[in-house]
């Protein structure tokens, strides 16, 4: 099979529902849903930034990150299209997303099992991190944000923020790897936030690349 769009919760429109290469999952899908359709050359999904995360979940647990393609058209406001400059036109989105080009990008990890498809947030923060072996924070911060790197690079993009009355003091890095201990806080990965507080955190790039449908 080419191609395979999988539509993510209540994401169906007009345009999706006169296909016939639509798989109706659930939000944030799993094995049962995901797994039976890794033989297409492509996925589509359709959905937020934390369904297409679940998606490439899938991909790397089932070692197919480097014979499926992944495509996106996001339904609401997504980190992953801002980051890699992808169309959110519906209809110029699945165009892009079922015959566009693949371009390999960071794919990110975290040490409780997950990925990172756009933007993972940690706050509030007060403890120790560090990019690789250089010591970025010991103290507090406001946030700290995490994206893959938008320029490639070594694979990741850290901002540590600490807001002040007037403006922010943001510090920037580009590691391989962020790791942190601290103070218990919360972690928002994607847009969906982990299920309880977290006293430790890592986010490094995994050995291979995400080949993500750009249409570049």
């Amino acid at each position: 099979m080419r191609g395979i769009v999988l539509a993510c919760g209540n994401t169906q429109s007009p345009m999706i529902a006169q296909r016939d290469d639509v798989q109706v999952v659930p939000t944030r899908p799993g094995k049962d849903h995901v797994d039976r359709h890794l033989d297409a050359e492509r996925l589509v999904v359709v959905g937020t930034d934390a369904d297409l995360a679940a998606v490439a979940l899938r991909l790397l647990r089932k070692e197919k990150l480097g014979s499926v393609a992944l495509g996106y058209v996001p339904v609401a406001d997504s980190s992953v299209a801002a980051l890699w400059g992808l169309s959110t036109d519906p209809a110029r989105a699945l165009d892009i997303a079922l015959n566009g080009d693949v371009d390999p990008v960071p794919l990110v990890r975290d040490d409780v099992g997950g990925v990172l498809m756009g933007l993972g947030v940690l706050s509030p923060v007060r403890g120790v991190g560090y990019s690789d072996a250089d010591n970025v924070l010991r103290g507090q911060a406001s946030r700290i944000e995490c994206t893959p790197d938008p320029d490639g690079g070594l694979g990741l993009q850290i901002r540590i923020i600490n807001k002040r009355l007037i403006g922010s003091r943001i510090r920037v890095s580009r590691p391989r790897a962020f790791q942190l201990g601290c103070l218990p806080t919360t972690a928002v990965l994607d847009g969906h936030k982990h299920p309880r507080p977290v006293d430790k955190w890592t986010w490094y790039r995994h050995t291979e690349d995400l080949r993500l449908v750009r249409g570049l």
